[in-house]
């Protein structure tokens, strides 16, 4: 069972800039006019369309960081597929902060719903073979864990957060480096024991390098099902392997079928559709 987190201390602080992002230096102007100071409200966030929802702890803060006193129900939990019309949370309290939040709370959850159920489709097509979806570093500016971890509720797997948690080495650095052999070795003498390190290729003659010298993973980049599927052969219990390059959901089955280990999707955190939600309220 895949375990989700986030770190509490990350959800407040970009909840905070995204209220002070919308409310700036006068507030919500337009219901500070138009809603009396002491009006309550009960409001619900439903589904429009089909979807995998991630992102209720964002918008859970966005409500209570803005008003301690708004109440927020979910409905479902992060990783729950919803139909149209299905309700996600419910809300009560000041109609004030109820409107003035909204934005920024279905920002966050559509955004990162939208991630979830691209992973979730990406995941069906290939859940016949042992191929993990897994996502990379294509991620928004900011928002890199919220978007990893939407990947995570819908069934996906995560690559390394940033440069600094694991060795990824692709084309530019082999080129100045001199070599996948020179790359490889001055990777082992640099990191510590308890680093991985992968290596991209795109050539079997460079993979039977990359054996020679040893590595964890080694990337399969812009290669055929059929080359591929030679690469696992050859790698077969020496190195994980993944693939990568213009993976779309029209492809992915036939790459996952060729045997490797991962494949990596960029457009699940550069590409996603906002999921549709809305929030519903009727003052009381």
């Amino acid at each position: 069972m895949t375990t989700l987190f986030l770190n509490p201390l990350l959800i407040d602080d970009a909840v905070r800039r995204a209220l002070e992002e919308d409310l700036g230096r006068a507030g919500d102007i337009t219901t500070l006019a138009t809603i009396p100071a002491d009006a309550t409200a009960e409001a619900v966030i439903a589904s429009r369309k089909d979807g995998v929802i991630a992102g209720l702890p964002l918008a859970a803060a966005a409500f209570r960081i803005y008003d301690p006193s708004v109440r927020f129900e979910p409905a479902v939990a992060d990783g729950d597929h919803v139909s149209p019309g299905g309700v996600v949370a419910r809300i009560s309290g000041p109609a004030r902060s109820i409107l003035s939040a909204e934005r920024a709370a279905l920002n966050f959850m559509g955004r990162l719903s939208g991630i979830a159920t691209a992973t979730a489709a990406y995941v069906e097509r290939v859940k016949h073979t042992r191929a993990k979806i897994v996502c990379t570093r294509k991620t928004t500016p900011g928002l890199r864990a919220f978007e990893k971890y939407a990947v995570k509720c819908g069934g996906g797997a995560n690559h390394r957060y940033g440069l600094d948690d694991a060795v990824l080495i692709k084309d530019n650095h082999i080129a100045v480096a001199g070599g996948i052999g020179p790359a490889l070795r001055a990777a082992k003498a640099s990191v510590g024991h308890l680093v991985k390190i992968e290596i991209e290729v795109d050539r079997l003659d460079q993979l039977d390098e990359v054996l020679a010298e040893g590595a964890d993973v080694v990337l399969l980049d812009n290669m055929s099902p059929e080359l591929m599927a030679e690469g696992v052969r050859r790698a077969a219990g020496k190195l994980r392997t993944e693939a990568s390059g213009g993976v779309n959901l029209e492809s992915v089955r036939a790459i996952a079928e060729s045997g490797v280990d991962m494949i990596s999707v960029g457009a699940l955190t550069h590409s996603s559709t906002v999921l549709d939600l809305g929030l519903d309220i009727a003052i009381a």
